[in-house]
């Protein structure tokens, strides 16, 4: 097996060991994308040289037997939609086309700061808006279990790559879903922090109030190590919470056994796949069996959750996207007078399904509007959060399925955006309610993988990767790889590519 397939915590120890080089972790994963990203277009940027010479530092450092940082020599890809100093940031927007930031995003400096490699950007929908990765303007991203369907979206691009085994992690962006449903369909783990744990300077903002980054990994615990990372206080973010950051390694060891889950009414209920559903099942029979008491708990307001969301989100959307103009960066169309420039500007730079929810947003927010559209969107979201925390006077935990579905064919939802929304009903109520969540592989069904959602109180992230962890160490559907990624890959590839 290529070293590139194995999980962080694995690869860390045999890098301390000196059973392999960072370089050599480095080579594995470029000719890996060299050999699978022809067909799963999962990157559009890899950061082959600048790579490589991060990788030969830590090769240096290792060989001394200096002490090194907690990631240090573990290459790192990352969604299109942070920003990244001196390499491309295009949200997969052709309105941001070659653009490269001046500034980085935290996350970045505190992956860099922990000694991690970026690979390269991974596709997304653009700016973020999609459940399968085929809204981004560079073209579709395949799912690795089968290349006819898709990954899951807005972070497909991240998923894929994990999956296949071209990164051993990967960084996403959760507004609706969008980590923890592509981890879903492509098998992996997906973790969303609680609103305000990890920083948002320097993520293209989409839903301001919702947005939120989060590692994408092969097991609980290597998502556990890249949130100690990632967490913590940020002044340069105004939502930023100031909340001491507990050892998440550490809560991992501590079982399940005693921990109650609420099992949602919800999520159990017609449009679920008969076979997302025997797997759900299956999952619960393991966590009781684990120790854990279960009872049933009861959303009632999650079926108001997918109307408020796309109130919510496209409003801010709105404002957030204002600000692509051509007048300071990306693209600009020339015109005789400024309006018909922004105008032209923006035909041409948006995609379909940005135009469409910034037009959703922009009359929820117009006069005579605003309080029937938006302010009692706001209404519904309080009692969405209202149920969760009448829940958790009950529970330690709120399991949901990640997805309705299994992973759908490529084109099948593009022309009905209800049933494309659809594939995150059970994720966007977690995000309205600030709460953090997890998706771990729980089964197949049609020969694809299923998702298993634990959801937790606020900034109880220990709860949830105690919980997972224990779900996983039980299982082997973790394990489990695509046939794609078991395809043989060679030597290094060349160099990267934008």
């Amino acid at each position: 097996m290529s070293p590139a397939q194995l999980p962080v915590a694995d690869l860390l120890l045999r890098l301390r060991r000196r059973q392999v080089a960072p370089s050599e972790l480095l080579a594995a994963c470029l000719a890996r994308i060299e050999a699978l990203d022809g067909t799963l277009r999962a990157f559009l940027y890899v950061h082959g040289e600048a790579a490589r010479a991060e990788a030969r530092r830590w090769d240096q450092a290792y060989a001394r037997g200096e002490q090194v940082p907690p990631l240090a020599g573990i290459p790192v890809a990352v969604k299109d939609v942070i920003a990244t100093r001196g390499v491309p940031t295009t949200c997969g927007s052709r309105i941001l086309e070659g653009w490269r930031p001046p500034y980085e995003a935290t996350v970045m400096t505190r992956l860099r700061e922990a000694g991690a490699i970026l690979l390269g950007k991974t596709n997304t929908d653009e700016f973020a808006m999609g459940s399968s990765t085929e809204n981004s303007a560079f073209g579709p991203t395949r799912n690795p279990w089968d290349p006819e369907r898709v990954p899951g979206g807005s972070s497909g691009g991240s998923a894929a790559a994990v999956a296949a085994g071209m990164a051993p992690c990967a960084l996403g962006t959760d507004t609706g879903g969008s980590i923890r449903q592509p981890a879903g369909l492509c098998g992996i783990v997906g973790l969303k922090p609680t609103y305000g744990r990890v920083s948002r300077y320097g993520l293209v903002a989409y839903g301001s109030s919702l947005d939120q980054i989060g590692p994408l990994t092969r097991t609980v615990e290597d998502a556990a190590l890249l949130l100690q990372v990632l967490a913590g206080h940020d002044p340069r973010d105004a939502t930023s919470a100031d909340v001491p950051v507990p050892d998440y390694g550490e809560a991992l060891r501590a079982g399940i056994a005693g921990l109650r889950v609420g099992i949602a009414r919800e999520g159990l209920d017609e449009g679920l796949q008969p076979g997302v559903r025997a797997a759900i099942l299956q999952a619960v029979q393991a966590l009781a069996e684990l120790g854990a008491g279960l009872e049933e708990v009861t959303l009632p307001t999650i079926e108001y959750a997918l109307p408020t969301y796309y109130l919510v989100a496209t409003a801010e959307a709105s404002s957030n996207l204002a600000r692509y103009d051509g007048v300071r960066y990306g693209l600009r169309v020339e015109a005789s007078e400024i309006v018909a420039m922004f105008s032209r500007t923006r035909e041409a730079g948006f995609g379909p399904e940005v135009k469409r929810r910034i037009m959703l947003g922009t009359y929820a927010l117009s006069a005579g509007f605003y309080e029937a559209f938006y302010l009692k969107a706001q209404r519904a979201r309080t009692l969405v959060r209202r149920d969760f925390e009448r829940a958790f006077e009950r529970v330690d935990l709120v399991l949901l399925p990640t997805s309705p579905t299994v992973a759908f064919r490529l084109g099948e939802r593009v022309a009905d955006p209800l049933q494309m929304y659809l594939a995150d009903i059970f994720t966007i109520p977690v995000n309205l309610a600030g709460l953090p969540g997890i998706s771990v592989p729980c089964g197949f069904s049609e020969g694809l993988p299923v998702g298993l959602q634990l959801v937790g109180r606020p900034f109880d992230e220990p709860t949830v990767l105690r919980a997972a962890a224990a779900y996983q160490e039980a299982t082997d559907w973790h394990l489990q790889r695509p046939p794609l990624a078991e395809a043989g890959a060679g030597g290094p590839a060349g160099g990267g590519r934008g």
